[in-house]
């Protein structure tokens, strides 16, 4: 009897999250009209928040270097490296490239920390002297991050309409043919992408990611609390999550650019991806606290997708359950149907999960197909649904990032690079 129940109610969450899935499908398919206003020469600013990254900067300050933009800066915010990362920052360019040191105690306190640190350097540099605030766009890049070249041109548009506070680009694997595990994270980053950050450009609840997010200054100037030093990030695990929710509540627009991406290297060992995840759980799980804000100050069906969207750790907590809980009512029926005499499995076994597990595969399928057109329809299928499988890391990290938030542990995991 437990057994059913545990079944029963895992199938309901999966049944409900389904059906508001398939509505975010839907919307993500509808184009929107955008608003513009006059066109302003604008000042881009790209921060790299550094920490032991030599092995991957120094390809990614040549992408940005080589943007045909115009008026463009990069800080590389340097956390405390012991490595060769500041040199590889010097040698860069000082006419494109500025670097910012930090040093120990003040140092690796996590990512939103220092961001922090470089908006206040730019500000007391002069760097930014003489320019609107509005006309100031910061884009925080990880250091692996491979910037499209087009991005500046894809993305400016988007802040002619004055009420746009931040825009958040595509992102991808660039390593994604080094195997399935490395495939499987850049299907996973188009289809959050194309799907669900598309549809909330409607709704209006679009967030941010951790790379490739460019922001108004003056957006990040609202999130200020009078009296109190540090800066538009917070000190939580998903520092990015955080600051996409917090402009929503001020008022602003965060919109989704499908027409340019940031590159990043996918993790190709399964621990160290589980360790990634599970940090970015412990960053959901932190976000509970926003829900106040949310109820407070976001408009309805905004925040009723930003309320979903917070709960998806509990949702994946309790979808985890699933398989146990299909294996104990398997168990059961095998049990009765040796007590009955006869079989009491029927093909709806088969049938059932397979609708509710791989329904959504198709639709990831044909997304993804539409960004990779070298694997073929059939092909893009039949990974998405091995990503059904891939999935269930999460249930991993969930459980471990559980953990970790219980024990009190709050120390970044940063991803090793390769």
């Amino acid at each position: 009897m437990t057994g059913e129940v545990l079944l029963g109610s895992a199938i309901a969450i999966i049944v409900m999250a389904g059906c508001y899935n398939t509505t975010l499908f839907l919307l993500s398919r509808r184009r929107i009209r955008r608003v513009r206003g006059p066109r302003q020469q604008r000042l881009y600013v790209f921060l790299l928040a550094c920490l032991n990254e030599e092995k991957v900067l120094a390809e990614s300050l040549a992408r940005i270097t080589a943007l045909p933009a115009g008026n463009f800066l990069a800080l590389v915010i340097d956390d405390a490296s012991d490595d060769g990362t500041a040199d590889i920052a010097r040698a860069a360019g000082p006419e494109r490239v500025r670097l910012l040191q930090r040093t120990l105690p003040n140092a690796r306190r996590g990512k939103g920390a220092a961001l922090n640190a470089g908006i206040r350097h730019l500000r007391e540099s002069g760097l930014m002297d003489g320019y609107d605030p509005h006309d100031v766009i910061i884009c925080v890049v990880d250091a692996d991050g491979r910037l499209d070249e087009h991005v500046v041109q894809s993305v400016d548009p988007f802040f002619d309409n004055p009420r746009v506070g931040a825009t958040q680009i595509g992102v991808r694997m660039y390593n994604r043919h080094l195997g399935l595990l490395a495939r499987l994270q850049d299907m996973e980053f188009v289809i959050y992408g194309d799907i669900f950050q598309c549809a909330r450009r409607y709704i209006g609840s679009v967030g941010m990611g951790g790379n490739g997010q460019f922001m108004r200054l003056a957006a990040l100037d609202s999130l200020a609390v009078p009296g109190r030093e540090g800066g538009p990030w917070s000190d939580s695990l998903t520092e990015d999550l955080d600051l996409g929710v917090r402009l929503i509540a001020r008022g602003w627009t965060n919109q989704h650019c499908t027409a340019a991406a940031v590159s990043q290297q996918a993790v190709l060992d399964v621990r160290r991806l589980v360790r990634q995840r599970s940090r970015w759980f412990q960053g959901h799980l932190q976000s509970a606290g926003l829900v106040p804000l949310i109820l407070r100050s976001v408009p309805t069906r905004a925040a009723v997708d930003l309320l979903y969207h917070l709960s998806s750790p509990v949702l994946i907590l309790l979808t985890s359950l699933l398989p146990l809980s299909f294996l104990v009512a398997v168990a059961g029926t095998v049990i009765g149907s040796v007590q009955a005499g006869r079989p009491l499995i029927t093909p709806m076994w088969v049938i059932g999960p397979y609708v509710l597990s791989f329904t959504a595969a198709y639709a990831y399928g044909f997304v993804y197909r539409r960004r990779e057109r070298g694997l073929g329809l059939v092909r893009s299928i039949l990974l998405s649904h091995v990503f059904v499988f891939y999935g269930y890391i999460w249930f991993a990290a969930g459980w471990w990032g559980l953990w970790r938030m219980l024990t009190g542990k709050q120390t970044w995991l940063k991803t090793a690079r390769t």
